[in-house]
């Protein structure tokens, strides 16, 4: 089992300004699953309770010069915790940097993993190892990673990332996760689950209720990918509510009911500085979807 690679500058800066800072409000510790042509983090995919996530990256993105081997058709899958990960890579730019500055050329920022003997041990542990090389010296930081995931495991992972892989049919797009955010952060004080309802003429309803109040909000005519509808003119002058009730019986609509501290926790991806963002609904309301997509800088 073999991987090593070199983190490309926009790799660098990806990771440590974007998707670990996004990933680390996700949780502590994620998957890095490493495949021949792709890079997956991934959080809590093997667990059925709580928010799970998703970070996909082709390998050109992130690193040049990759190898990866193993047993497991070349995919390499282990445990790391995020804060650790986001440590070496900012330490290891602030040290590629010094050594830029002092004009050496190979300050490259090398990544790949390793088996080592810690002190006071008596058993090799693997590790994922930095190593920043300049013309007299090296800079190595090493940071501790779980065991490997065995065939089976990794079998279970990837039908897992399969299954969190499938697109909703109906996908609206979202035009501002910052006034979203900010209603959400509202809602958290009223209680703790919210109703999603996503239209397939592109309204998005979200709506919080205890006893005592009803908060609501709706987005409407958003961009829809997917399977579509026409707004009924008979619901125009509807409330949120009854048009809400008439969608779903028609089967214009899906609605499902998730935790507002997940809901909240999910949006924090916006960290990552996504190009657009769309919400859908699994079939059955087997859970609430949120798609980030970016792209290539200067395109769409």
């Amino acid at each position: 089992m073999k991987f090593k690679a070199f983190l490309t500058d926009n790799g660098v800066n990806l990771l440590e300004k974007r998707f670990l800072p996004a990933l680390d409000k996700m949780g502590k510790v994620c998957h890095l699953f490493l495949t021949r042509e792709k890079a997956y983090f991934l959080h809590n995919l093997l667990s059925g309770e709580g928010i799970q996530c998703v970070a996909q990256f082709h390998k050109e993105t992130l690193f040049d010069d990759y190898r990866i081997s193993s047993q497991n058709e070349d995919c390499i899958a282990f445990a790391i915790d995020i804060s650790l990960l986001q440590r070496a890579v900012r330490s290891g730019v602030s040290i590629c940097s010094e050594i830029g500055a002092a004009g050496s050329a190979a300050n490259r920022l090398q990544i790949k993993l390793v088996k080592k003997l810690p002190p006071n041990c008596t058993q090799a542990m693997p590790f994922l190892t930095f190593e920043t090389k300049g013309y007299k010296s090296a800079v190595i930081q090493d940071v501790p990673i779980s065991k490997p995931l065995s065939r089976a495991q990794g079998l279970e992972l990837q039908t897992a990332l399969d299954m969190a892989q499938d697109i909703p049919p109906t996908l609206v797009q979202v035009p501002d996760l910052n006034q979203l955010q900010n209603f959400v952060h509202r809602m958290k004080h009223v209680g703790d689950l919210l109703n999603v309802s996503i239209y397939k003429y592109g309204d998005l309803h979200l709506q919080i209720s205890t006893t005592l109040i009803t908060l609501g909000a709706e987005f409407r005519k958003l961009l829809v990918i997917g399977e579509k509808a026409v707004a009924p003119s008979e619901d125009r002058n509807l409330s949120a509510q009854t048009r809400s009730e008439r969608a779903i019986s028609r089967g214009d609509a899906q609605s499902v009911q998730v935790s507002v501290k997940h809901f909240s926790k999910s949006l924090q991806c916006h960290l990552a500085k996504p190009d657009c963002a769309f919400f859908g609904i699994a079939p059955q309301g087997a859970c609430l979807t949120v798609i980030f997509q970016f792209f290539i800088p200067g395109t769409r």
